[in-house]
């Protein structure tokens, strides 16, 4: 940070979606529903893998990872802005500022790397069925969480030691939360630098997983295209229509967050795209993944049965004479 510079002990300003008062309970009832529905869907979801011997397979164990993530994404943004809402104030410091943007970008790198580790454990379950259970062990599954952890964590902090050399003068950030992009934006200072890391880290950290879930998807395309009966086709392609889904909804709504970034270079278009990323996909996953999938669902039901029985033998207290 340059001398002089006392962005430290500024406030910044989180404008959020709106700034018209008449549309601010409506912001917060809808962000609420939705962090919530996102809170209890994925630990529900958690539950289910945990506590059913039947999920404890590398699928469900990448799954109950992608859950945990999503619910840390979203409580890393969500909770202040609802504060911030219900306060009518927009401020948050320099230092919690820099925390969640730093929070936000780990998370956010976890998710798009687990999604890569998906397509990975399902290419090895369709390609190859006769060597999976050797190829993806527990050591492995822990493993590529923990690599995948561990890139995202680095990232995280080069961007965030990056922007804590940057000045600022406009403290207002016409966001919901300390995006990364918008921080950089926001800068008085050079930010050529930032931004050769940024793109770098972007191409690679972004563009990497994303070149992995298209070579094994198109591996799984061309081995359920070899397979000779239909039933056969559907039962293949269904163990990985979820994953599919959920990688469609991230990546298209990333790739919309840019495209209306640079085709309007309006900021406040750019944070109402970036809700579906940083919140909707999170919100929808457990659905898309308990929907249409026999094994979640018989797991759920089960847990039910098991707190249903658990509660009834609880013994009731006597009334008083």
């Amino acid at each position: 940070m340059g001398p002089g510079n006392d962005t430290r002990f500024s406030n910044f300003l989180l404008l959020g979606l709106s700034n018209e008062p008449e549309l601010q309970s409506l912001i917060f009832g809808l962000f609420l529903s939705m962090y919530l529905i996102t809170v209890f869907g994925n630990l529900l979801l958690i539950l289910a893998v945990s506590s059913d011997s039947h999920l404890h397979t590398p699928m469900y164990f990448f799954l109950s990872n992608l859950s945990f993530v999503d619910i840390c994404f979203t409580s890393i943004t969500i909770p202040k802005m609802l504060v911030n809402i219900h306060t009518q104030s927009n401020v948050i410091t320099y230092a919690d500022c820099i925390t969640q943007m730093y929070f936000s970008t780990l998370f956010g790198g976890w998710d798009n790397f687990l999604l890569a580790v998906m397509a990975y454990d399902r290419f090895l379950a369709i390609c190859h069925p006769l060597h999976y259970m050797v190829i993806m062990n527990p050591r492995l599954c822990g493993l590529l969480v923990l690599v995948s952890w561990t890139l995202s964590v680095l990232n995280s902090l080069l961007q965030s030691l990056m922007v804590l050399r940057l000045s600022y003068t406009d403290l207002e950030i016409p966001h919901f939360f300390c995006d990364l992009n918008q921080m950089v934006k926001l800068a008085c200072s050079d930010t050529f630098l930032n931004d050769v890391v940024l793109y770098f880290s972007t191409g690679f950290l972004a563009g990497g997983p994303l070149a992995g879930i298209l070579y094994s998807y198109s591996k799984i395309v061309s081995s359920i295209c070899r397979i000779s009966s239909a039933q056969g086709k559907y039962k293949a392609f269904s163990t990985c229509a979820s994953h599919l889904s959920v990688v469609s909804l991230f990546y298209s709504s990333v790739l919309g967050v840019y495209l209306i970034s640079a085709a309007t270079h309006s900021s406040h278009s750019s944070a109402v795209a970036s809700m579906m990323y940083s919140v909707v996909t999170p919100m929808l996953n457990p659905f898309i993944y308990s929907l249409r999938n026999k094994d979640i669902k018989e797991a759920l039901k089960r847990m039910c049965r098991i707190i249903d029985i658990k509660w009834t033998t609880v013994p009731k207290m006597k009334k008083c004479p």
